[in-house]
């Protein structure tokens, strides 16, 4: 679930907001975005994987709201972690990184599109 959001960090792109599929991130008055509906995290790190400043921390447990320590977070060096193991943006001409994301475009597919009731 997401949990962090290190605004000396953002560059205030909102990339993160556009990718979250469940409206979970919202912008702020200082144009910025901010945690606005937590509860509707899916935990599924598309808004870590959209954040060229790695200012976002999404924690693994999905179910749970966990209280973590932001300095604690920085110096863990999980900011970005998704980002370099998924082999995107900076990391994508890095061999030990494997972009495999094209894998999940035919899931991204049904995804958008609405299902019959």
């Amino acid at each position: 679930m997401i949990e962090l959001i290190l605004s000396d960090r953002c560059n205030g792109c909102n990339l993160c907001v556009a990718a979250c599929p469940s409206d979970v991130l919202a912008v702020g008055a200082d144009g910025k975005p901010h945690i606005a509906r937590q509860a509707d995290c899916q935990t599924c790190f598309m808004c870590e994987l959209y954040c060229r400043s790695d200012a976002l921390y999404v924690h693994p447990d999905c179910e749970r709201a966990v209280a973590l320590d932001p300095e604690r977070i920085r110096a863990s060096g999980l900011l970005g972690q998704y980002r370099r193991d998924s082999g995107w943006d900076e990391w994508a001409s890095d061999p030990r990184y494997a972009n495999q994301h094209w894998r999940m475009e035919e899931i991204f597919a049904l995804a958008r599109t609405p299902t019959k009731t």
